[in-house]
């Protein structure tokens, strides 16, 4: 829905804050849609605590055809803009919680968050995790200064042991969700990227299930500039947003991934507060596919050295894929929210990205068994000036001629353009190759 005017009302259009007791965490849950002033008063309180990241202009603006500026939110402490929530949350509880202690049950950006942020602020921080959980991520989590305990083989049973610790000990169980405060926290960026880069035509967002950094922002964003588009990008695999907003409300039933790849990207969809400010201030929201998201991820860090995980790419996934063509010639910014991203997931994703791109290609071809057709092929390899990452020869299986082998190439070129050029070359030379297409 675009908004193109009384912003001021939809953001006042609150609630006095209740406790709600279906709550799915043990903190209160403010039942209002944020105003402006909540969130300028979370970035007061949170200055300090908190990075002010980046805005920068990318070089991949030319190669889209737009003004581009990264909000590089990957940058901060614990590698994610959660944190911006997070601190905000943590220092307006009582005193007398924050003597007591929290505790969170999860190896997500929030728990992270909560980890580092509660061990700054010197308030006792407990994690539980699930003995699947990864050693990095254990790791990470004791050196911010958070109690580790593993417990349980899923993230149900690391959630049923958490809360019921919080309950015997006095801690207080945080789990992320909608409210106001956590909202207004997230809600700082947008005015950050406001204040960094005048003239914005739009912006655009990670959203998905957990869409509270999409809802805050835009209320920041609306009420500075009713003009700028904010547009939010979710997962093809996982349109949570896009059939919560369909219906009218959170959908319960939710096909959400497990797999690390995709973390808040596939996440279930955690509040009504979130979705209604996304209902009325959210211009646009698009999904990308998988394939969309590795090339961003492959550009970013090739274009901006920036290593980031889905939901730091996805934003840019929806340039790459073409979903967004009304924004040519204009000024946008992008959020990269989000770079944890471990090592041996970072080496697959790499891995997948180039032959999507097809800078990285497979193809086979029959040669006469006879001395020098190899060292030939080799020739025209070079002349073409591609990367020969690996190649390898087939004659006991063979099903043509006696002396016919099957030679198998993987090369490396520099980009679509000349991996055409070089199939081209190949064909010529060798009409009957086989070229493994992605």
């Amino acid at each position: 829905m675009k908004i193109v005017s009384h912003n001021e009302e939809l953001l006042r259009d609150a609630l006095d804050p209740v406790t709600q007791p279906n709550s799915r965490s043990s903190q209160p849950t403010y039942n209002k849609l944020i105003r402006f002033e909540d969130i300028s008063a979370a970035a007061f309180k949170i200055q300090s605590g908190v990075q002010k990241t980046p805005c920068m202009y990318s070089r991949l603006s030319k190669q889209y055809g737009m003004d581009i500026y990264l909000k590089k939110e990957f940058l901060q402490y614990t590698g994610s803009v959660k944190e911006r929530g997070v601190l905000y949350l943590l220092t307006s509880l009582q005193q007398e919680q924050q003597r007591k202690g929290v505790i969170v049950a999860s190896d997500s950006n929030f728990s992270m968050a909560v980890a580092y942020h509660a061990s700054e602020l010197r308030i006792p921080v407990f994690v539980i995790m699930s003995t699947s959980t990864s050693p990095a991520r254990v790791k990470m989590c004791r050196e911010y200064g958070a109690m580790v305990i593993a417990y349980g083989t899923s993230a149900k049973d690391s959630q049923i042991h958490a809360r019921r610790l919080a309950q015997e000990n006095g801690y207080l169980y945080l789990e992320e969700e909608d409210s106001a405060i956590y909202l207004s926290g997230l809600g700082t960026m947008g005015l950050e990227i406001h204040e960094q880069v005048p003239k914005l035509d739009a912006v655009i967002f990670p959203a998905g299930g957990h869409c509270g950094l999409l809802a805050g922002s835009a209320a920041a964003l609306k009420h500075l500039n009713p003009h700028i588009a904010v547009i939010g990008v979710e997962s093809e695999s996982f349109p949570v947003l896009q059939q919560s907003l369909k219906i009218g409300h959170p959908i319960e039933d939710q096909a959400c991934s497990n797999h690390q790849f995709y973390g808040d990207v596939s996440g279930p969809c955690f509040g009504t507060n979130s979705l209604q400010l996304t209902g009325k201030l959210v211009d646009k929201v698009v999904t990308v596919r998988e394939e969309d998201i590795l090339i961003s991820m492959l550009r970013l860090l090739e274009y901006e050295r920036a290593t980031v995980d889905a939901e730091g790419a996805i934003g840019l996934a929806a340039l790459v894929a073409g979903k967004l063509p009304e924004l040519k010639s204009k000024r946008v910014a992008i959020t990269v929210c989000s770079g944890n991203l471990e090592l041996p997931l970072m080496r697959q994703c790499i891995d997948r990205a180039l032959p999507l791109d097809n800078r990285v290609c497979k193809f086979s071809l029959l040669l006469s068994d006879c001395p020098g057709n190899i060292s030939k092929l080799l020739e025209i390899l070079t002349r073409e000036e591609v990367r020969v990452l690996d190649i390898k020869q087939e004659h006991m299986f063979v099903i043509s001629d006696l002396f016919t082998i099957e030679v198998t190439c993987i090369i490396e070129t520099r980009d679509k353009i000349h991996t055409a050029q070089l199939r081209n070359a190949l064909l010529e030379r060798y009409p009957t190759m086989m070229w493994t297409e992605r």
